[in-house]
């Protein structure tokens, strides 16, 4: 996981998949999972609303789009209304109650 942008109203973390993980650790090189042991094949987001208390987990299209913004973002370094503005709207889809973190 890496933590992409905690303020007081949002936590956005980047969830990666098993092997990416192990190469940003700096492991020489990625080792399969023990069997029977779930593992994750592709990367998501998740947000937290602290405001409501509330998560969302975005993977595959979403995820994509997400990361899309992102981006965007990285290229024209957005204020943090305009984050959290962003950030509001994916948060409208938060239905888990954070129950952990």
């Amino acid at each position: 996981m890496q933590m992409l942008y905690d303020s007081e109203s949002f936590v956005v973390v980047h969830v990666l998949p098993d092997a990416e993980l192990q190469s940003v650790a700096g492991d020489e090189a990625p080792t399969a999972p023990a069997p029977g042991v779930p593992s994750l094949t592709r990367h998501g987001f998740e947000i937290v609303d602290k405001r409501s208390g509330k998560e969302v987990y975005l993977d595959g299209s979403w995820a994509e789009l997400f990361q899309q913004q992102i981006s965007a973002w990285q290229a024209n370094t957005p204020t943090q209304e305009e984050v959290e503005d962003m950030l509001d709207r994916y948060a409208e889809l938060a239905q888990n109650p954070v129950i952990l973190h």
